[in-house]
């Protein structure tokens, strides 16, 4: 009888079922396969491999999406500059920082504001914050995992978490976690006794409709983090027995203060196409910032204040600080495409207010623009961008790209407002009612595009012309600036390869700066990037390695002091960061599509004339330290 039902089983043909998404596999096309009769077919190997991977997990930013040219890229897999995991590395080390991960931070060159309204003023931890402009949205075949997990010498700690996965082929959904914990680097009491502690995340969700006229992108975004401000380092000349490099047992000037910046953007974009080529959309954003800084003044923490902020305004036994900005978006536009041209008009309003437990009335605005853009795409390597906004009455920003197999270039004019904290500001220590005028920019740029076999080449510069600009002087006080800077800044970046297996890769720039306000911005006159590296594939391409040595200088500079009490960096003259060249080993590896990297920072400690360095007035930068850290991404 099992003789008879296996021979009766044999002949009953055999029909494939499709597995779900998540379990779909291919043939290896080396397989041989045979056929017989009924239909049964056999495979003599089995083996397989998933058909899921980077290629069918790809992501979009909205501003493409915007601009009618859904670029959508592959999730990446590469080793070039994965040893860069801290955001102030991962700027090309462009930032000045307090010497540790996650603590207060400003751009070392100045930027072009790209925002001409009025915004909050507090930008200390703008580098940290995951904002909604800069979000992945993703086009998932499968579920999509990735965990990042960071641990550098001395408890400086990150974990970046990102989820996405399609509901339907055409919606998809996902979030995103990242944490900073990074102890003190200055003075710590215990492990847990950290300088920066910072929760973020964010929802989002991408959907099309099935006729593919109408695109929805939404997400949420939160942040809170905590910075437990030092004050810095004691000078010797206040405290004769306070010593600078000795990095753990420094005397430091603070314990007991501490400062939040608690972040929350609800964000919407929407279009819907009503002619072929032809689009409306609407953006709607709801955004709140809450910064306070908070210090017990009966500790030891006011001998600081006593010495650098003197004035008590609202108590005299503690600091409370606090300023909630908040802001509603909406824009509505058309925009579509001509040919070879692009095209976008907008209407676009916000309205918001700063609000303090001790400024009677909220400094509240309301702001009307108009504008538009225009592109060309002549061919893949040829095109042209404008775009402008007017903000009513007297603010506006143009902005004009030209983009060449051969040449680049870029002009940007503006004219911006000031900032709510830099025109009213009622703190313990400080307090100020101001009248500013707009600040005027005009940025030029341009960089000659030069490849050889071996070198590629990028000359480059750029020219600023300031008018009116607004910083703190060196007592900490909003000032506006009365003459103008002109800045050059020329530059070169340059890559050199032997056998495609050697690297030399090296950025500098120098800025000569003049006008009557050339002394309000403190740029170092060189800065410089370099590093050499070996990257190949080894075993038969199983190991994808990278190994190297890297370098960074900035020349001497009177570089700007940091004020906790209004979480703001100010003119000072009397403590020159004086230059000093920092040498990182890095190691960056791939095993199939996982990544590892092994980084030792600052190799030559106590090698030089000075055992260390500084980055910020009285703060130092690290001491030789070792980071390791795994990006691990998942495809089903």
């Amino acid at each position: 009888m099992l003789l008879f039902s296996e021979a009766a089983w044999a002949q009953i043909p055999t029909r494939p079922i499709n597995p779900p998404a998540r379990e779909r596999q291919t043939v290896d096309p080396d397989q041989e396969v045979s056929s017989e009769s009924g239909g049964r077919k056999k495979l003599i190997d089995d083996s397989t491999k998933m058909v899921f991977g980077p290629k069918t997990t790809l992501y979009f930013f909205e501003k493409d999406l915007k601009q009618n040219r859904v670029i959508k890229h592959e999730v990446d897999t590469v080793l070039n500059n994965f040893h860069y995991y801290e955001p102030v590395a991962k700027s090309g080390w462009k930032y000045q920082d307090l010497g540790n991960l996650g603590t207060a931070a400003k751009p070392i060159f100045f930027q072009a504001p790209k925002m001409i309204g009025t915004t909050s003023g507090f930008n200390a931890y703008d580098l940290y914050y995951h904002s909604p402009d800069s979000l992945k949205y993703f086009d998932t075949k499968s579920p999509y995992t990735n965990m990042s997990a960071f641990f550098g010498g001395g408890n400086r700690n990150m974990l970046d978490l990102t989820f996405a996965r399609n509901v339907t082929s055409k919606w998809n959904v996902g979030f995103n976690l990242n944490t900073i914990k990074a102890r003190k680097t200055l003075n710590p009491n215990a492990r847990d006794d950290n300088a920066a502690d910072q929760t973020s995340y964010s929802i989002h969700t991408n959907y099309k409709s099935d006729n593919d006229k109408y695109m929805l992108l939404s997400n949420f975004t939160r942040m809170k983090h905590t910075a437990r401000e030092q004050g810095g380092i004691i000078p010797p000349e206040v405290d004769s027995t306070s010593l600078y490099y000795t990095y753990e047992d420094a005397k430091v000037w603070l314990r007991n203060s501490r400062a939040t910046d608690l972040r929350q953007d609800l964000h919407l974009y929407q279009e819907y196409e009503l002619l072929k080529g032809w689009q409306v959309y609407h953006v709607f954003d709801k955004r709140k910032q809450v910064v306070s800084f908070k210090t017990n003044l009966n500790s030891t923490d006011s001998t600081f204040f006593d010495l650098y902020n003197p004035l008590r305004f609202n108590t005299r036994d503690s600091t409370a600080n606090e300023n909630h900005f908040s802001e509603w978006r909406n824009e509505v536009g058309f925009k579509g495409d001509i040919g070879l041209l692009y095209y976008n008009a907008f209407v676009k309003f916000r309205t918001g207010k700063m609000k303090s437990p001790f400024l009677g009335n909220p400094n509240g605005f309301d702001e009307l623009y108009i504008g538009g853009a225009l592109r060309g795409d002549l061919s893949e390597k040829w095109r042209f961008e404008a775009e402008g906004e007017y903000l009513l009455p007297g603010a506006f920003r143009i902005h004009g790209l030209f983009v060449s197999p051969f040449l680049e270039a870029s002009y940007t004019k503006s004219v911006s407002k000031p900032t709510s904290i830099q025109e009213v500001y009622r703190g313990n220590h400080h307090r100020w009612s101001n009248r500013f005028s707009n600040v005027g920019v005009d940025q030029i740029q341009g960089v000659i595009k030069l490849d050889f076999p071996s070198w590629t080449l990028r000359p480059n510069i750029t020219l600023n012309r300031v008018n009116n600009y607004i910083f703190f002087n060196e007592f900490q006080q909003a000032t506006q600036a009365s003459g103008g800077a002109f800045m050059v800044i020329p530059g070169l970046k340059s890559s050199f390869n032997l056998k495609k297996k050697f690297f030399w890769e090296s950025e500098i720039q120098y800025t000569l700066i003049t006008g009557e306000g050339a002394d309000n911005f403190r740029i170092p006159e060189l800065f410089i990037n370099s590093r050499v590296f070996f990257d190949s594939p080894l075993f038969n391409e199983k190991l994808f390695v990278q190994i190297g040595l890297e370098g960074r200088y900035r020349s001497d500079n009177f570089a700007e002091a940091y004020s906790p009490a209004i979480q703001q960096f100010y003119l000072q003259n009397a403590f020159q960061v004086l230059a000093y060249p920092v040498v990182d080993f890095f190691l960056n590896a791939r095993i199939n599509r996982t990544r590892i990297l092994l980084r030792y920072n600052h190799v030559n400690s106590n090698l030089l004339s000075e055992p260390g360095y500084f980055v910020t007035p009285d703060f130092t930068g690290l001491k030789g330290a070792l980071d390791i850290g795994i990006s691990w991404p998942l495809f089903d």
